[in-house]
């Protein structure tokens, strides 16, 4: 079946012959002209002069002496209009977003000829306007309709302020025109309409073709009379019978043309307008994810002698974000590929590292002290593209971890060249540059630097990548040095992030030879054989438009402004046109209903199936879903007597053998992921333990005993338990030596801190009860020989310990001293009791209230050996329920444990049991079969 550019490739040879030098072929974009001339080449069989192409915007700006400006330019023009006309002083950052919207406005008023007076009339003014001739019934029932919501007794707030700002729209359009003029500048739309509103429109060549356009706005309609009075216009359209008739919404817009621009084709001609009576493959095929769609193109392309088929073969994406995992999926065997659409600049490392940048300077540079925050400036470090271009960077950032330096300063981050670039010290006058200004010359010179280290890579993606974030930052440098781009560095962000993923990086290679991969757009005047449309689903197909807009609908309607109903039907144009020809058709969409997803399939292909003369087959994409239960099983006991055994050792093995196997076997340790400042439930513990330390060997110092006195002093003055807390931070955060200076707290930090203040405020205050009272240690280690008796009857012994977090003798109301042996525990838990001592050593069912009993009781069983003289009472302190009416010492059932010797022997024993198995060879190391443990396990991913 041959093409539509066939069809017009032959017809303007047998009109004007082999010299096509002085026609100009005009078409929607650029993609159809490499076609176009390839079939020209091939039907002439001789040289031939081939005629001029360009796209309908091309024709346009080659006929003004003027310059479309580029959209920052043109808000941040339009922000000093808004202000100038108001009096309203609104910031540039305010504007920005809606200014955005108002420019968009504007552009459609101008590409649609609108009188921009009557649309922004005063709105009173135009309710008792005489003249309203050049208004059709319908545009008048319309207007109508939208004024009666603004009755003269209206006293809504939100409406008056409309009618305001509404009053001053045609001031403000008038001014910002006046403003691009005297530059040399215009948008899109101002420009367009200058061409058509000029008497000296004149086109240097004989004859303009205007190939394959669909919707026309005012300003091309206008264009293409003048032309046509000139006798230089020529018109080639591009329908199927199929849809011109009837309902369908696709040659909505052509059937209204054929008239005033008729085609030169003949229309009667079935070969070229009544393609759809062809047989066609049609399938609908339902797929629960984007990405499965992608997956899906590979099996599709592998059948039917589609890879084969070259460039009639087409992949259309109604999803562009799917283009790199299509490039991905693409298999080895199809012999070229030819990418119409542009590279997404935000889905490449070079926007990640300017992000990174950009939140190196904004969130981790303190300028008052001149240092950087370690969590961005790994960030910087652990980008591919610096890694690549420093060869210190990864040992800088392991150095930075390994010494725990949380906040480094410029000095500290000199390592080579780079890296003296990327850290510098902006701790200088701003008088001589604005902060923005500084942080953009910094960026293009950053991005510049890597460019040029990373020259020798022979990666084209990276230096095309480079090249355009470096490009589109210099230019928002041109416009802040000019004056024109004045916002705050957190907009300016946002800018940079917009345009970068804005801003695409075209695909090199032979457009006319190939797979097709393109995007929607690209499609227009294209025909292919095989056709797979990917993610044809509502919200794509047609693609979600926003109606956000100062112009209210019915007003837009009204004045024959671009409404979301034309968006529809030139979309659906799109869909039919490019199925017309092809004989070999699938089309996916996405049916799930989750992460934001609607479910549902285009309303094109409910049309299809309801109207469509061919049969259609309907499909499901389905995942392969291999079960493999990766049940874990026991491995062989290699574990050795260590030197010491921690009460945590014994804990992990009764939780999980095959937990302690990882970990003490094969040395298998949790990462220390405290690479930056943050404060995790570990880090936040170890500042609470050594604040309460600081305070409670102050309070000894003072006297033998601590009194109610010196713990009210405390509490009154909290000086000293501020000045507690941040030692604490220094040490166990921070890592600083005594001499110095704390850091700045940044904002979590800040509240952690206040957290711990309360918590000690809120444990000294439960001590006070309990005075007066002596603390004997604080964080001391304590252990003791435990002997183990072998089967051969040979006598072993390990030593066990670990660190008691405080020792305190005290004295209840009869009068009667005892140890209590205390550990302090920070979070949200509250303690159950356990019913007896058997549960201390329960594998099967093991609560958390099992390893607190242990460790504690051990520890208790330890100082009661070396103070026979004295009880001593293991307990719990949860800070935040530290007013616990019960007390901190442990129960077994009901029954408070108020001196620990008692359980020392069944305690003993029952420990020895699970030393000597925890060590005995033939004792396999199994996996738990409580999976509780494993929703948090490290290493989960080994057993599953």
């Amino acid at each position: 079946m041959k093409s539509f550019l066939e069809h017009v490739a032959a017809d303007i040879l047998s009109k004007y012959g082999t010299d096509l030098s002085r026609i100009a072929v005009v078409f929607p974009n650029k993609r159809a002209a490499l076609f176009l001339n390839d079939h020209l080449a091939r039907l002439a069989g001789k040289p031939l002069w081939s005629p001029s192409y360009m796209t309908i915007s091309e024709l346009f700006r080659r006929h003004s002496c003027r310059q479309v400006a580029d959209p920052v330019k043109l808000v941040c023009d339009l922000h000093r209009s808004f202000t100038a006309q108001t009096g309203i002083d609104e910031t540039l950052d305010h504007f920005y977003g809606w200014g955005q919207l108002l420019l968009s406005d504007f552009d459609d008023m101008d590409k649609q000829m609108a009188d921009a007076q009557r649309v922004f009339a005063n709105l009173s003014d135009l309710r008792q306007m005489d003249d309203d001739s050049f208004l059709t019934d319908e545009q008048r029932r319309v207007l109508r309709q939208f004024f009666s919501n603004f009755s003269d007794d209206h006293t809504s707030e939100l409406r008056q302020r409309f009618i305001r700002l509404w009053s001053r729209m045609s001031d403000i359009y008038s001014d910002f025109n006046s403003r691009l003029q005297s530059q040399g500048l215009a948008y899109e739309g101002a420009l367009y309409r200058e061409v058509v509103e000029s008497d000296r429109l004149t086109v240097s060549y004989d004859t303009c073709l205007f190939v394959g356009f669909n919707v026309l706005l005012n300003v091309e309609q206008r264009l293409f009379t003048l032309l046509k009075k000139q006798g230089k216009a020529r018109f080639y359209w591009d329908f199927d019978h199929y849809y011109m008739k009837g309902s369908n919404e696709a040659g909505h817009f052509i059937a209204q043309y054929l008239a005033d621009f008729p085609c030169e084709l003949d229309i009667r001609d079935a070969d070229v307008y009544d393609n759809f009576r062809h047989p066609k493959h049609v399938s609908i095929v339902s797929a629960s994810t984007e990405n499965i769609q992608a997956r899906y193109a590979a099996t599709w392309l592998k059948n039917d002698g589609r890879m084969q088929a070259g460039r009639r073969t087409a992949v259309v994406l109604c999803d562009e974000s799917l283009l790199p995992v299509i490039i991905h999926c693409l298999p080895a065997e199809v012999p070229a590929v030819n990418v119409t659409m542009g590279y997404p600049l935000s889905q490449s490392p070079a926007a990640t590292l300017v992000d990174r940048l950009v939140a190196l300077r904004r969130d981790g540079y303190d300028r008052q002290r001149d240092n950087y925050r370690l969590r961005q400036v790994n960030a910087v470090l652990s980008h591919p593209y610096v890694a690549a271009a420093s060869p210190v960077a990864v040992q800088l950032r392991r150095q930075l971890s390994d010494e725990k330096i949380y906040f480094p300063t410029a000095a500290q981050l000199t390592a080579d060249g780079l890296t003296t670039l990327l850290f510098r010290s902006f701790r200088q006058d701003t008088s001589a540059a604005s902060d923005n200004e500084m942080l953009l010359s910094w960026l293009c010179e950053a991005v510049q630097t890597v460019a040029r280290h990373l020259s020798d890579s022979h990666d084209v993606l990276c230096e095309e990548t480079l090249f355009r974030t470096y490009t589109l930052l210099n230019r928002l440098l041109t416009l802040t040095r000019d004056g024109d781009l004045t916002i705050d560095m957190v907009t300016l962000g946002r800018l940079i992030v917009q345009l970068l993923q804005q801003t695409s990086v075209p695909f090199h290679g032979e457009p006319a030879e190939g797979l097709q991969v393109m995007g929607v757009l690209e499609t227009r005047n294209l025909d292919f054989d095989h056709v797979l449309m990917l993610s044809v689903s509502e919200g794509n197909m047609p693609k979600g438009v926003s109606d956000t807009s100062f112009i209210p609908y019915s007003l837009r309607k009204a004045y024959g402004l671009t409404t979301p109903d034309h968006k529809a039907a030139i979309y659906s144009y799109y869909f039919n046109r490019l199925l017309q020809r092809a004989s070999d058709v699938t089309l996916v969409y996405n049916n799930a209903t989750s992460e934001g997803q609607k479910g549902e399939m285009s309303r094109f292909l409910l049309q299809l199936m309801v109207e469509n003369p061919h049969p259609v087959t309907r499909l499901t994409l389905q995942g392969g879903q291999d079960y493999m239960l990766r049940q874990p099983t026991a491995v062989e006991n290699r574990a050795q007597m260590p030197h010491l055994l921690t009460p945590t050792a014994i804990n992990r093995y009764l939780s999980c053998p095959l937990k302690f196997h990882y970990h003490y076997v094969c040395n298998l340790r949790e990462p220390d992921e405290s690479d930056d400042d943050t404060i995790d439930g570990r880090i936040f513990g170890n500042i609470f333990h050594e604040a309460a330390r600081i305070v409670y060997n102050a309070l000894m110092e003072q006297r033998r005993q601590i009194v109610a006195e010196d713990i009210d002093r405390l509490l009154r003055t909290q000086i000293d338990i501020e000045r507690a807390v941040d030692e604490a931070f220094r040490q166990e955060l921070f890592h600083l030596s005594a001499n110095a200076s704390l850091p700045r707290f940044n904002g979590l930090q800040l509240i952690n801190r206040e957290v711990i203040i309360h918590y000690l405020r809120m444990l000294l205050a439960v001590d006070r009860k309990l005075t007066p009272f002596s603390v004997l240690h604080l964080e001391e280690d304590v252990s003791m020989k435990i002997p183990l008796p072998s089967p051969d009857g040979e006598m072993r012994s390990v030593t066990i310990g670990g660190r008691i977090d405080r020792m305190d003798q005290v004295t209840d109301d009869t009068g009667h001293q005892y140890i209590r042996i205390i550990d302090y525990k920070t979070g949200a838990h509250r303690l159950n009791p356990l019913p007896d001592i058997d549960a201390v050593f329960a594998e099967e069912n093991r609560q958390v209230e099992c390893d607190y009993y242990l460790q504690t009781m051990l520890y208790s069983l330890i100082v009661a050996r070396q103070h026979p003289d004295l009880d001593v009472a293991p307990g719990l302190i949860f800070i935040q329920h530290a007013e616990n009416a019960r007390g901190p010492i442990l129960h077994f059932g009901d029954g408070q444990i108020s001196n620990v010797s008692r359980y020392d022997q069944p305690f003993i024993l029952r420990l020895q049991a699970v030393i000597n198995r925890m060590f005995d060879p033939a004792e396999p190391l199994s996996p738990t079969a409580d999976r509780r443990h494993c929703v948090n396990c490290p290493y989960r991913q080994l057993c599953f």
